[in-house]
């Protein structure tokens, strides 16, 4: 397999995905680790915690071929991800729709899910943290749930953000997919 610079899905122990990211900035090798707070309920108690958003994936930026191999020998590090004999490359402009769906202060309920979207309204958001991102409205519970597809890693990211922030129907941003 070809290896190519940028960012690359390293796939990790389960439940190591802190450990690993911890290791590969020690190493000085770019590496994003996107977290979401989840709510737990116990027969006792809820809390809110912070679990990684892709289970088992830390994201690395490879700038050399050293780092490519530096990476593979962190503890609990297993393999890049890889798609039909290619190592799986994810865009920056991906990593960046990440950051601001982890980042973002207003915005609330961040869950992964790997099926693709039902059919809504296609909108661009016009203000907030999120301002310029073209995404897919969902309608649950009154609240409007968005809705970016990673192609990438064939998955999609979605959250709730408040109305005000949505622009009026955009082009089908999910037709290219």
């Amino acid at each position: 397999m070809e290896r190519k610079h940028g960012w690359h899905v390293l796939y990790v122990k389960y439940r190591h995905e802190s450990k690993v990211y911890r290791e590969l900035t020690e190493k000085s090798i770019e590496a994003f680790l996107p977290m979401a707070t989840s709510i737990r309920k116990w027969s006792d108690r809820t809390k809110k915690i912070q679990v990684p958003l892709f289970p088992s994936y830390v994201f690395v930026n490879i700038k050399s071929n050293k780092d490519f191999h530096d990476v593979l020998t962190v503890d609990s590090g297993c393999s890049y991800l890889s798609f039909g004999g290619e190592y799986g490359l994810v865009s920056d402009s991906e990593i960046s729709q990440i950051k601001l769906f982890v980042e973002g202060k207003e915005i609330s309920d961040v869950q992964l899910m790997t099926a693709l979207p039902k059919i809504g309204e296609h909108v661009k958001i016009e203000h907030g943290e999120l301002s310029g991102l073209e995404c897919e409205v969902f309608r649950i519970d009154n609240q409007n749930r968005i809705s970016v597809r990673l192609r990438s890693l064939r998955q999609n990211i979605s959250a709730i953000v408040p109305l005000s922030y949505l622009s009026a129907p955009a082009e089908n941003v999910f037709a290219k997919a």
